[in-house]
């Protein structure tokens, strides 16, 4: 599964009941979190970027459970061989010494062409039933799983952003679109530091520290 170019009107009118619009969205995340790994070495896909140990890795992975489990088990369509990770271990948000990355990548692939197999089978006002969340309000409709996928998806893309910014300086928002304010290194660096000198001057006049 592969994102187009970013454009906002260049998403409308895939089908007329929106799922086309929510897939389209959904592609560009995915398309862009896979992307942010692309040229990494294998240390830097897999080790904790943050105190709570969030890793680029671990977010593909973990998003090819939200895809099997929102747009597959819930929905009475479960993804073969891929029982959730126990909670305890966070089994879902990092790759094991012994899992290769392009297994966890194919993972993903697979599960995003399952759960699009799913949104195609389905209406959109079909009930579906998530187990893991409190009863009572377990059943949700095939369109809300899908804004729910989506949302998570472009969640973690931007984490995923931010994350291989701060590795190598890496930026952009799709492959071929960068949708950057500057794209010189050095007149992106002189942004930077106009946008520091402007943070501490707010800072003074507010009494604050500098």
């Amino acid at each position: 599964m592969t994102g187009d170019d970013g454009g906002g009107d260049a998403h409308g009118g895939l089908q007329d009941d929106g799922r086309g619009d929510l897939l389209a969205y959904l592609r560009d995340g995915r398309a862009a979190l896979v992307w942010k790994l692309e040229g990494l070495a294998e240390l830097d896909v897999r080790r904790p970027l943050t105190p709570t140990g969030t890793n680029l890795l671990g977010l593909v992975k973990h998003l090819a459970h939200v895809e099997a489990g929102y747009l597959g088990g819930a929905l009475g369509r479960p993804f073969p061989d891929l029982p959730w990770p126990p909670r305890a271990d966070d089994a879902d948000l990092w790759a094991r010494a012994d899992e290769p990355r392009e297994a966890v990548l194919d993972l993903y692939r697979r599960a995003q062409e399952h759960a699009e197999a799913t949104v195609a089978a389905l209406p959109p006002g079909a009930v579906g039933e998530v187990p893991w969340w409190p009863p009572g309000r377990r059943r949700a409709t095939v369109h809300h799983l899908l804004v729910r996928v989506l949302t998570d998806t472009q969640r973690h893309a931007g984490q995923a952003d931010v994350l291989r910014e701060g590795l190598d300086g890496a930026a952009g928002l799709l492959p071929g679109t960068s949708s950057l304010a500057e794209e010189d290194p050095g007149r992106r660096a002189a942004y930077r530091d106009r946008l520091e000198a402007v943070a501490r001057d707010a800072a003074r006049r507010a009494g604050g520290r500098v």
